[in-house]
Order: C-alpha cells, then structure tokens, then sequence
C-alpha cells in the first residue's frame, strides 16, 4: 500500500510543474470544446491532437491527450442539456433528461449536476484503476501467444456486438473491414510483404494514425455539414444554489455509486464505449429508482446516472489500454496508438518495464478531472456562445487538421491520401449505420491476432488443438462461441419465446395456487 501512495506522490510532483499545469488547462478547455461542439468526437478530437504532440515529451503529450479524452467525454453533455442534439455519442442519454429541464428553466442546474457526476464518475474509475490495473497486469504476464490470440479475437467480437445493439453482424463486416486492413505490408515475423497491390508505399502496412484520423476526423466533416442545424432553447435558466446542487448529489449517492462501478466495468470490456456506460448506468437507474415516472421528463437522478456513467468509462477503458494492449473503447483505440507514438508500451510487461505509468496516468486524470469541474461551473456562459459557431466555419477548420497532423508526422503525401480514403470509407459505412470502433479496433488489434496466431501455430507445430487446451485459452473460446451463438437472430428468438413462455406459466400457476 506505501508503494502504491509513494507511485501516486511522485507522479504528483513530476507533473505539478507550471508548464504541466498550463498543459493541463488549455488541453482540458479545449476538450470540453469539441465535445460540445456537435460533429466533433472524443475520439475524432485525442486523434487529431495526437498528430501535434509528436514534438513534445512522453508525460506531457499523454497528459494533453488525457485530458483531451475527459474533456470531450464531459464537454459532449454541454450541446445535449442546451441543444438537445449529443455533441457526443456518449451524451445521448444526457439530453432525456437534460433538455427537459432546461425548458423547465434548469439550465444552470441541470449543466451543474452534469458536472458533478463527470467528476464523481471519473474520480470512482480512478479508484478502480489504481485497485484493479496492477494486478490484472500481473495475471495477464502469464499470458502466452494462446490466449493473446483469443483476447484480440474477443476485442473485436464483443466490440461488434455491443457498439451496435440489434444489428451484430455490421460490427462483425466493419471489424473485418479492419482486420484486412491490418494484414497489408510486411509481416511481423518474416517480413514477408502482403497484399501491397504494387504499391510500393503500402509495403510497409496502412499507418494507424492516417486512417483513424480518416476514418473518425474527415468522415465527421463530411457525415456532419449533412446534419440540420440545431435550435438553442432562449428561455432563461436560474442559477442554482450551491446548497441545493449539493443537496439533489447526496441525495442520490447511491445511483452515483452505481453509475459510477457500472461505467467503469462497462470500459474494462474491450471496444464498448462511453455509449453503453451511459446507457446502462441510465438503464440500472431507471429499474430502482423510487422516481421511475419522471425519467425522460426532466429527471435530476437520470441526468447524473447518465453523466456519471458515461465519464467512469474514462478510466475503466484504460485499464485493459495499459495491462493487456487491448483498448476498451474507440477513443482508448486512439490513445494506445499514441502511447506506442510516445514510447510506452501497454501490455502486460507495462508492469516490468513502466511500473510508474498506471499511477502516472491516474494521477494526470485527477488533473484533467479538476480543470473539468472548475471550468464546467464556471464557463457555461462561454459554452453557450461557443455552441453557436456555425458548422461552416470549423468544419473547413477541421478539414484543415485532418490534412496537416498525418503529413506532419511522415511527410509523406501518401498519408494524406490513405486519409482521404478512409474518411470517405468511413462516411459510406456511417450513411449506412456501421460502426466505426469495430474498424479501428480491427487494425489496432489485427497485427496481434496475426503474430499471436502464427507464434501459437509455430510453438505447437501446427497443432490447432493448443489453442484450445490451456484453461484461460478455453474460458475465452467458450465466451466467444456463447456471444457469436447469441447474436443469431432465429437463436435470439428461441431464447426469448422461452423466457417468456416460461413467465407466462410461472403467472398461470401463481393464478391457480390462488
């Protein structure tokens, strides 16, 4: 436990330096603006800004990019509560019940209680990193090729099941989509090049950075100058009284609790996102709240599950980021790529090699989670007026980025066109309801489900059956098999006429025993 405080303290004072702080600040504010801003992503915004951290040091570009990610994860309640319209998938359960009580005249309540339940929710994932990243580094140490290959697997199946509820199998494509694109180039152990189509810049593989920021940053220029602009509501909000927002927090402590254990659970599993955290915390509210009619009507207790939810995703999808090399969400897909950039390598030797980096990276979200509050109390003004700057002057701006940072980090034209084409890629897969962290996730984790397939197949000279026999290696088979058989429609129905054929007769022989 000393060593664990005396981790924490001395990464508290390596990054309470002025310049630090003043990192802290700018990249902090700048989040909360592009997650408010509709069109612009948490994940579109830590790719874009990875691509001009290449000139700083390692500590102070993952304290930007950190507080990138919080911010934006906050930032996108700000356009929900005021707007109505998410400026972040992750904020859609915040405008049920955040807009209501902005025309109720709750504005400055409502975005109060949102901030105080990013801030809980991230300070719970933060307790959960720390207690649960140590040791589950040190069981997946004992991880071999085996279960490397099941774990890459497992990423991408469940991030094609749970991103897109009710339509599985367009995860499944845009994760295969993803997958291919990792297998162009040299190969990791020969270096035998692949599918270069004679293209002598792609023997060398699709770099990461180009296409995610192609695939989430050029594809959300194009995906949003189509969108209707949005309406603010102009009826003025009372300020709420410090008393009172206290008040409605502690009298819902429990549902922050929860909300907060559920979110960070919900980031552990790899590729589900913010989405699900909010939604879920939402779901698990609503089901045991003595308030359930007032849900969707202006509820203060749905509004801080939601937020709270949605920001202890933050740190839970870290943890398998920094043990395992498995990203837990889209925008932790982003982040690992720019840890590699920086020269920290996540995977369960990060223990051995940077056992200082997990407590680094807590103590940087603490940071980054004190600017939000601070500037989320106190900014709203601002937030309004930044709300109003019309889509057709920062979205030439973004475009602008999206060229510059994949040039500036290889000066290679070639990049810039990789961009081109996975924004447009990205564009008619989002037209037509794919998902995009399944694709990303598909080239991060494709060139670890190759080596580690190869490496399996080499170590047991061929022999399949290995992948099969060590106990974790089976666990991960058998969860795999279990979610694939169940996202199959006529298998989902079967299982649904049972249940509630079963409910029916345990109603009918309730009736008769009375």
């Amino acid at each position: 436990m000393n060593t664990v405080f005396d981790a924490l303290f001395s990464a508290f004072a390596n990054l309470s330096t002025p310049m630090m702080l003043f990192n802290v600040v700018w990249a902090t504010l700048l989040g909360i603006f592009v997650g408010a801003l509709p069109g612009l992503t948490a994940t579109m915004g830590v790719a874009l800004l990875t691509t001009l951290t290449y000139s700083l040091d390692r500590d102070a570009a993952i304290l930007v990019l950190i507080c990138m990610y919080v911010g934006a994860i906050y930032g996108g309640s700000r356009s929900a509560i005021l707007l109505n319209i998410p400026g972040t998938p992750a904020s859609a359960a915040t405008a049920l019940d955040g807009f209501p009580l902005v025309r109720q005249g709750k504005g400055a309540l409502a975005m109060a209680i949102a901030t105080l339940g990013s801030m809980l929710g991230t300070l719970v994932g933060i307790v959960m990193l720390i207690a649960i990243a140590p040791p589950l580094a040190e069981a997946a140490f004992g991880f071999g090729s085996y279960e490397f290959f099941w774990l890459a697997l497992f990423g991408i199946v469940i991030s094609g099941q749970l991103t897109h509820s009710g339509e599985p199998l367009k995860g499944y494509m845009a994760g295969l989509i993803g997958l291919s694109v990792a297998m162009i180039g040299s190969e990791g152990i020969h270096s035998y090049v692949r599918f270069n189509f004679d293209i002598q810049q792609m023997n060398g593989g699709i770099d990461l950075i180009p296409a995610m920021v192609g695939a989430f940053g050029f594809a959300e220029v194009l995906f949003a100058m189509t969108l209707p602009a949005a309406q603010m509501v102009e009826k003025k909000s009372v300020p709420a009284p410090i008393r009172d927002l206290l008040k409605s927090v502690w009298r819902y402590k429990r549902t922050v609790f929860e909300s907060g254990v559920i979110g960070t659970l919900v980031g552990i599993i790899p590729g589900v996102g913010e989405d699900i955290g909010a939604w879920g915390s939402y779901a698990a509210a609503k089901r045991h709240s003595k308030e359930r009619a007032e849900f969707g009507k202006g509820s203060q207790e749905g509004l801080i599950a939601a937020e709270t939810g949605n920001s202890a995703v933050v740190p839970g999808s870290l943890i398998p980021t920094l043990t395992l090399g498995v990203p837990g969400s889209a925008s932790a897909a982003v982040l690992i790529a720019a840890l590699f950039l920086h020269g920290v390598r996540p995977g369960p030797m990060i223990m051995f090699d940077q056992p200082e980096m997990i407590y680094t990276i807590a103590v940087m979200l603490i940071f980054a989670t004190i600017a939000m509050g601070v500037f989320g109390m106190a900014l709203t003004p601002v937030f309004v007026r930044v709300l109003k700057v019309p889509r057709t002057i920062l979205m030439p701006l973004v475009f602008c980025l999206c060229v510059i940072g994949p040039y500036a980090l290889t000066q290679r034209i070639f990049d810039i066109w990789v961009m081109f084409f996975f924004g447009v890629v990205g564009y008619v897969l989002r037209r037509l309801n794919y998902p995009m962290a399944p694709l990303v996730l598909g080239i991060i984790l494709g060139s670890l489900l190759d080596k580690s397939l190869r490496r399996g197949l080499i170590l047991s000279n061929g022999d399949i059956t290995a992948f099969f026999t060590r106990p974790v290696s089976a666990g991960f088979a058998i969860v795999i098999a279990l979610i694939i058989l169940l996202s199959i429609p006529p298998v989902r129905r079967l299982l649904q006429f049972k249940r509630k054929g079963g409910s029916a007769n345990r109603e009918e022989t309730g009736n008769g025993a009375d």
